[in-house]
């Protein structure tokens, strides 16, 4: 018997729906994965908290960005589909990666955070490697996905008398929701999209303010030749404390105790560090990149202002901008392996020995995370805990550090205050800062200082623990010769008292645009209290 020749269309033609089915379903299953952290945060959160609203638009505003991809996976080219997949995997992965480490996604302030950030990225390859490799995983099973998808869907696509204009509209629908989410305010936040909204975003916002001009005038008779601040990296208090602080008695350092610290990232905190901090105003509206900065009041001063960071080996980071940057004499990039904050100490001790007046604000190596980078190998047996790690880093890093800066230095023409840029969580299994859960023991940080007698003996009632690092930049503008009363009534009380307020800065430190918000926390007690 003949089977007529229109019989197998007709059964490919009953076969369709199922087929349509199925690429539906691998897209979906690759959307959610790519995805899962938006669907986690965004939906299922705000759902179970009772947030409806919330939770019907964000998984509205996916779905539509969901429909845009799966439209140009139909529609494109080979050539454009096997670009738009691979776009779509950096992307991805940036997400599965950062989701996998935080449990959150990304928004438009870690992605300036990240930017800020990116000389530890090394650092944060080793510590999180399985993590990461788990996220490397899930992004390309979501590319195998959307792959599979299209090549079930193309097997009864139609065929068109314009391929490249199928293609064209394929692009224009994969674009959409990117070019129209600015001007209408709606956020391309899916996973396959938003690193580079975000980035476009990123790199349209206004640019950096004017720093302010200095209004105060100082009295510079009697002020430290030298005066320098020393910013360590992650070195928590009760550590510092137990195994560093003891060595320094023959130094006879005014301890402050355990301070605050101004953010549990490092952009964050030494951006309002070199800033200075309005306590008594900080809210939504703060913009940290309008002050006079350190180095304005510093030059006013009579100081050779000078930067150096231990951190990197090209510009520096930690949203130094262009004005801010315009105000420093000298920038040492001074990264140079697990011996870089006693090399530093070494050119210290040098330039406190010149007659030239200076002013030094320095980035220390010190012992981010992961914490087997910061010592010798051998020195401890492979496979130590981590809080093993991190004592053995701590005291390779400062052990033979303020040995190096103060010796055969005259102490009656220098004055140097230490503290750390934020604190270090370390209960295992947890991240050791810039957690989105921000933990007490992030923002728990040592403060000293090392001073002239004439310095010294206005702390000598001073508050043994409590204070704020927000008080360092009143009390530095002090040792410079400003007025007392006037820094204090601007920006916070200084160290011989309490913080007027303890301010927390999130990673939107500062508002990308007019309209903006800053991310600021203000709060009567001590963070964790």
């Amino acid at each position: 018997m003949t089977v007529p020749k229109g019989k197998p269309t007709v059964h490919r033609r009953k076969r369709f729906p199922w087929l349509a089915l199925a690429g539906a379903a691998l897209f979906a299953c690759g959307f959610a994965v790519a995805n899962r952290f938006q669907l986690t945060n965004g939906v299922l959160y705000r759902w179970a908290a009772h947030d409806v609203t919330h939770a019907v638009s964000n998984f509205a505003l996916l779905a539509v960005q969901a429909a845009a991809l799966l439209g140009a996976i139909v529609l494109l080219g080979r050539r454009l589909f096997t670009l738009a997949m691979a776009l779509a995997f950096v992307s991805i992965l940036v997400n599965l990666s950062y989701g996998q480490t935080t449990r959150a996604p990304i928004d438009i302030g870690t992605i300036a955070w990240m930017a800020a950030e990116t000389r530890q990225a090394g650092n944060v390859a080793g510590e999180f490697a399985t993590p990461l490799l788990l996220a490397g995983a899930q992004a390309a099973a979501a590319i195998a996905l959307f792959v599979a998808a299209r090549a079930v869907l193309l097997r009864r696509r139609m065929t068109t008398r314009s391929p490249r204009l199928a293609s064209a509209w394929g692009l224009l629908v994969l674009l959409a929701p990117s070019l129209l989410a600015i001007p209408l305010g709606i956020p391309a936040n899916a996973a396959e999209r938003n690193v580079y909204s975000l980035g476009f975003e990123l790199a349209e916002a206004d640019p950096p303010p004017p720093r302010a001009a200095v209004e105060l005038v100082p009295q510079v008779a009697g002020t430290p030749r030298h005066i320098v601040w020393l910013v360590d990296e992650s070195v928590a208090y009760a550590e510092f404390e137990r195994l560093i602080a003891p060595r320094l008695a023959p130094y006879h350092p005014v301890d402050f105790g355990m301070a605050a610290s101004l953010a549990n990232c490092s952009a964050p905190s030494n951006l309002a560090l070199r800033s200075g901090v309005e306590v008594r105003r900080a809210g939504p509206r703060t913009d940290l990149r309008r002050t006079p900065s350190i180095w304005g009041y510093a030059r006013k001063a009579g100081y050779r202002t000078m930067m150096i960071d231990g951190q990197t080996s090209g510009a520096p980071q930690n949203f130094l901008l262009p004005p801010e940057r315009a105000l420093i004499d000298e920038i040492d990039s001074a990264a140079g392996g697990i011996d870089t904050d006693v090399k530093i100490a070494g050119r210290l001790n040098r330039q406190l020995r010149s007659p030239e007046r200076t002013f030094t604000y320095v980035v220390l190596r010190g012992v981010h995370f992961q914490y087997k980078d910061h010592f010798p190998a051998g020195m401890i047996p492979a496979g130590s805990p981590e809080i093993v790690q991190y004592r053995t880093a701590l005291g390779f890093s400062k052990g033979r550090f303020f040995d190096r800066l103060l010796d055969g230095v005259d102490r009656s023409q220098v004055a140097v205050v230490y503290h750390s840029d934020h604190g270090q969580n370390l209960t295992p299994g947890k991240l050791p800062h810039c957690s989105a859960d921000r933990a007490p023991a992030e923002y728990e940080i040592p403060l000293l200082a090392f001073l002239p007698d004439a310095l010294r003996v206005r702390y000598a009632t001073a508050p043994t623990s409590g204070h704020s690092a927000s008080q360092v930049f009143p009390t530095l503008l002090e040792w410079m010769g400003y007025d007392s009363a006037a820094v204090q009534r601007r920006y916070d009380n200084d160290l011989t008292g309490e913080p007027a307020r303890y301010v927390r800065f999130g990673r939107d430190a500062f508002p990308l645009k007019a309209g903006d918000s800053a991310d600021v926390t203000a709060s009567g007690k001590f963070p964790g209290a």
